[in-house]
């Protein structure tokens, strides 16, 4: 297992931290095991169930600021599937170059396999006779996007993540 999802006292997701420190949240009475994930972590003298979400006893105010784009966010959010042909995609794709003055930003970044980054290039999508199937856009600042969850990472947390964005190269 490798992380634990955390959720504010109102249930919505707030991150996802090491099992090691859900643990200590639990055991200093900041937090409680909602779900137990699979095995346990011994003390000397107790065993206690890996929790795979825990809930703060707290309410903790989030600020809504803009998802910063990343490498990793961008390839959580498209699925590492390629923009262009729809197949596993590990790149980063800028859909008009930098070259020709496009910026590094959510509208103008999308996932690229080698191939088809290799065949684009520095080129236009028009140059090419190539489009996209959808409009980059900015993600929407929800927890889920905020928290960096794009995908739900173990079965557990499914009920906790809601839908969040719709999948955007479904097919």
């Amino acid at each position: 297992m490798s992380g634990t999802l955390i959720l504010n006292a109102s249930y919505e997701p707030l991150a996802v931290v090491s099992m090691r420190r859900a643990m200590l949240l639990v055991l200093n009475g900041k937090a409680s095991v909602v779900e137990a994930g699979q095995g346990w972590m011994h003390s000397r003298t107790s065993r206690y169930e890996v929790p795979s979400v825990v809930l703060l006893q707290h309410y903790v105010r989030v600020p809504m600021r803009p998802v910063p784009i990343s490498r990793r966010a961008v390839l959580q959010r498209y699925g590492y599937r390629c923009a262009y042909c729809r197949g596993y995609g590990d790149t980063l794709d800028h859909v008009v170059p930098r070259s020709r003055g496009g910026g590094h930003s959510w509208s103008n970044v999308v996932v690229a396999c080698r191939r088809c980054n290799h065949k684009k290039a520095d080129r236009l999508l028009a140059e090419i006779g190539w489009r996209l199937p959808f409009e980059p856009t900015e993600p929407a600042p929800t927890p889920q996007a905020r928290a960096g969850l794009w995908s739900v990472r173990h079965p557990e947390w499914a009920a906790y993540l809601g839908r969040g964005e719709p999948e955007l190269l479904a097919g």
